[in-house]
């Protein structure tokens, strides 16, 4: 695909992340249910921390998110891990920051953090990215010392100008690479600016599209289980 084509593409697919306005309140509400079942079971937690990829946007099944795809493919395998989706769609790593307090109060053993596509979008300087993204984790590690962390890069789209589309793309391995985080360099590859991996508003992964995001991860999740 020529790179013109998929520039055009990606932009708008990061803008609705920003713009995509359905209520997440239901992956908050899951995600307490599905810890409770998880403690009861003794099973380990795997914690998607992120916006409208992570939770699913405009999926009739939240189920089919990359997130719920990655915890067939463990059940599949017969591993200890439940998955827990705590993705809420137009999530700016500022407002990931403001509520990962909350979150934290459920037990984690794999963290991963996806977070950074809105603030590519918004122009948000990548200094203030990469310190929200530090923060983050800083808490993550506070609280859960032991906890595993596994970062999902994201990349802007050239007409961003090139300064930034490299500043952008590099935040997410320099602070992985600081923590000791496993890296998934780029969560949309193979699928981002690919019509027939996109719902019919050319945008947002479908289910199809949602396992190839989910094979992405997998593929370094897998190794940290």
């Amino acid at each position: 695909m020529k790179k013109t084509k998929f520039a055009g593409c990606f932009f708008i697919m990061l803008l609705l992340y920003a713009c995509g306005g359905k209520s997440s309140s239901g992956n908050t509400d899951q995600a307490a249910t599905k810890t409770d079942t998880a403690q009861a079971s003794n099973k380990k937690t795997i914690l998607f921390f992120g916006d409208s990829l992570t939770a699913g946007y405009g999926l009739d099944d939240p189920s089919d998110a990359f997130p719920g795809v990655i915890q067939r493919k463990i059940d599949s395998a017969k591993l200890p891990y439940t998955v827990i989706n705590a993705g809420v769609s137009g999530e700016t790593t500022a407002g990931g920051l403001g509520r990962i307090d909350w979150i934290l109060k459920q037990k984690v053993d794999v963290f991963i953090l996806e977070l950074g596509a809105n603030d590519g979008l918004r122009g948000i300087p990548v200094k203030s990215t990469a310190q929200n993204l530090q923060a983050i984790v800083d808490k993550v590690r506070a609280k859960y010392p032991d906890a595993k962390l596994v970062m999902l890069g994201m990349q802007v789209p050239p007409s961003m100008g090139g300064d930034y589309v490299n500043g952008f793309k590099d935040v997410f391995p320099k602070v992985a690479a600081a923590n000791k985080m496993a890296l998934v360099p780029f969560l949309l590859d193979g699928v981002g600016g690919n019509p027939k991996l996109n719902q019919a508003d050319g945008i947002h992964p479908t289910a199809e599209g949602a396992k190839i995001v989910a094979g992405n991860v997998w593929k370094v999740l897998k190794g940290e289980l």
